[in-house]
């Protein structure tokens, strides 16, 4: 079934981002004391359509699959650990589960393709495209119609979910290389620019995976549309990724983008809706090398350095508290007029 592009509408309203700023400007603080807390509240309040933003009912949904490329040594890690991680998300062992009881979010798993059959339970998502997709050396990754159903399966998957916030996590050996080649694709940059260690790989080792990418664009060097390149050398959980971004912004959902992977979901959701960008909001810098020139190609500005390199929706479950206290911030903090405090500028020369 052929995909059709979610309606995505421009969320800016320079009547509502007024209204927002004076807000802001008006509570007791120094005029922009607050920094991108108060950039996060208004982009929150833009996205949402209102001026005092509540955030409902979080989704963090970690998409999962297996890459034929991984046969090629790009990972330090076996293809396996992609399914024992997802038994390990849904047993609430790893750091995404923690974090995400910790904060209240709603934690979901979804097979996009992952190279095992699950038994069925509470908090998994069974999207399954196929079990991993083809070695994008020897061909493209996805045929085209696999990945259009990817990205349809992530439009249904948000709209059969509640809230108003989608966070993006994801786990899939060998997909920091299907991230790489979309970024190289996508920005222009070399594929030396956008490879880095992924899982740990020992500097000689990110040099033979550089190697083996470059052959990876070469091979694919045809694909010109953006749904063209996402099935030559990406993934299907990264499809289906996009389709949910895409998804999410056609719902005014905000987006909380987590690392290297998720980043390059966004961008290649960009490429097809430029609007996209304005409910995105970019948890972290991590500490993949592509990814602070993949933010740099979007001008957006991450909410947290920390060096992380985890995936799994990690850095958005640890950037959500940011968001939260941007909305009661703009709601709920009191303004000088209501706290009966002056302001600068008030007081009368002696």
């Amino acid at each position: 079934m052929p995909f059709d592009l979610p309606l995505v509408r421009d969320p800016c309203s320079a009547v509502l981002q007024a209204r927002i700023q004076a807000l802001l400007d008006n509570k007791t603080k120094p005029l922009g004391s607050l920094g991108l807390l108060e950039k996060l509240a208004v982009q929150i309040g833009l996205a949402l359509g209102t001026d005092s933003p509540v955030l409902e009912q979080p989704q963090l949904l970690v998409f999962a699959a297996d890459h034929g490329l991984a046969q090629r040594g790009v990972s330090a890690y076996p293809s396996d650990v992609t399914w024992q991680m997802v038994e390990n998300f849904l047993a609430g062992g790893a750091a995404v589960s923690v974090l995400a009881r910790q904060h209240g979010l709603n934690l979901g798993v979804v097979d996009c393709g992952v190279r095992h059959d699950f038994t069925a339970r509470p908090g998994l998502l069974i999207r399954k495209i196929g079990y991993g997709t083809a070695d994008s050396l020897e061909g493209p990754a996805m045929l085209i119609h696999q990945c259009e159903q990817a990205l349809l399966n992530g439009v249904e998957l948000l709209r059969s979910l509640p809230g108003n916030v989608l966070l993006l996590g994801e786990m899939g050996i060998g997909n920091t290389s299907a991230a790489a080649l979309l970024m190289a694709c996508f920005t222009g940059y070399d594929i030396a620019e956008c490879t880095g260690a992924g899982t740990g790989l020992n500097p000689e080792a990110v040099q033979r995976k550089t190697s083996i990418l470059r052959q990876v664009l070469s091979q694919h060097a045809k694909a010109q549309t953006p749904l063209e390149i996402l099935a030559a050398v990406g993934g299907f959980e990264i499809a289906t990724m996009v389709g949910a971004v895409l998804q999410a912004a056609s719902e005014r959902r905000v987006v909380v983008v987590d690392g290297f992977i998720a980043t390059a979901a966004v961008l290649v959701a960009h490429a097809m809706c430029p609007k996209v960008l304005a409910y995105c909001v970019f948890a972290h810098q991590s500490g993949e090398q592509g990814h602070r020139k993949m933010l740099k190609f979007l001008n957006a500005q991450p909410l947290l350095d920390l060096g992380l390199r985890l995936g799994e929706g990690s850095g958005a479950a640890l950037a959500w508290p940011l968001l939260v206290s941007a909305c009661s911030i703009l709601r709920d903090m009191a303004s000088f007029d209501s706290a009966s405090v002056s302001r600068a500028g008030d007081a009368t020369q002696a």
